[in-house]
């Protein structure tokens, strides 16, 4: 039994000299230079101050949070009605459901950014269709805003939340909806009482994978806006790649941010979950 262990554990080791040294010891190191004065040598507060006062760090994070929420949510409200469709579907159309959510899901970064700029740009291919058969929609819509932004987020987290959420759709049983209709209930009833609750916990696991795959999300947003609109993501690399000057210090400290948040929301969903857990019982 304690070779065995000891085998377990030298298999592992691989795994967390890895972890230890990309993972742990990066971010110590960004929590510690976050808390040090610029320069080098002493402990300050002081670059947290700034990102709470600062309009401009404060309008980043705000547009951070406001985009990375309301993606979710579109993402989530449009996912959960794919995969239901999915579990309705034949095994045919559900292969090539599947491939066109693999493919989708890998379609994100620089790429998608310059076909929505091919598509929806100040001369992309619908808005001067737009303008041509008199759609004013399209003709001004502005693809350098924070809606076009928006519109991009949304494209590459439905797939996502779609795959996260087939699985949980498999879990419910098709006798829990026989058995409601015996008792006389109705489809409103099964989803409220049964659909619904058993499928919360992937919900908001998936609300959550959806919450920091859009906070953290760079590459999309600086191809699309580049330095003309303030995200967190964004401010971050400023402080690391400046032409002029380099605050990796206060970098540091938008990073333990953006950390922060993203803990924050898996916290509020484990409490959430444990919340349920104690009512059921």
């Amino acid at each position: 039994m304690k070779n065995s262990k000891r085998l377990y554990l030298a298999a592992l080791l691989p795994f967390a000299i890895i972890a230890l040294l990309f993972e742990l010891l990066p971010v110590a190191a960004t929590v510690m230079r976050s808390f040090s004065v610029e320069g080098g040598g002493g402990f300050t507060l002081a670059h947290y101050t700034d990102i709470f006062t600062k309009r401009l760090y404060r309008t980043a994070l705000v547009n951070s949070l406001w985009v990375s929420i309301l993606s979710s949510f579109i993402g989530l409200f449009v996912a959960f009605w794919g995969a239901k469709a999915y579990k309705s579907a034949d095994s045919k159309l559900r292969n090539i459901f599947l491939s066109v959510l693999n493919m989708t899901s890998n379609f994100s970064g620089i790429p998608l950014a310059f076909s929505y700029i091919i598509l929806l740009g100040n001369v992309g291919v619908l808005v001067m269709l737009g303008k041509h058969h008199g759609i004013e929609a399209l003709a001004s819509f502005n693809i350098y805003s924070i809606w076009g932004l928006l519109l991009c987020y949304i494209y590459f987290q439905i797939p996502l939340a779609t795959l996260l959420l087939i699985p949980a759709f498999d879990g419910l049983r098709k006798e829990w909806r026989e058995a409601v209709a015996l008792l006389g209930g109705s489809e409103t009833v099964y989803w409220l009482r049964v659909g619904l609750p058993n499928l919360l916990p992937s919900i908001l696991g998936t609300f959550s994978v959806l919450f920091a795959n859009a906070v953290a999300a760079y590459a999309t947003a600086y191809a699309l806006m580049q330095n003309n609109f303030a995200l967190l993501p964004i401010k971050i690399t400023e402080q690391f790649v400046g032409d002029v000057v380099q605050r990796r210090e206060f970098g540091s400290a938008l990073a333990v941010v953006l950390m922060l948040l993203m803990t924050a929301t898996i916290a509020i969903n484990d409490r959430i979950l444990k919340m349920r857990t104690k009512k059921a019982k």
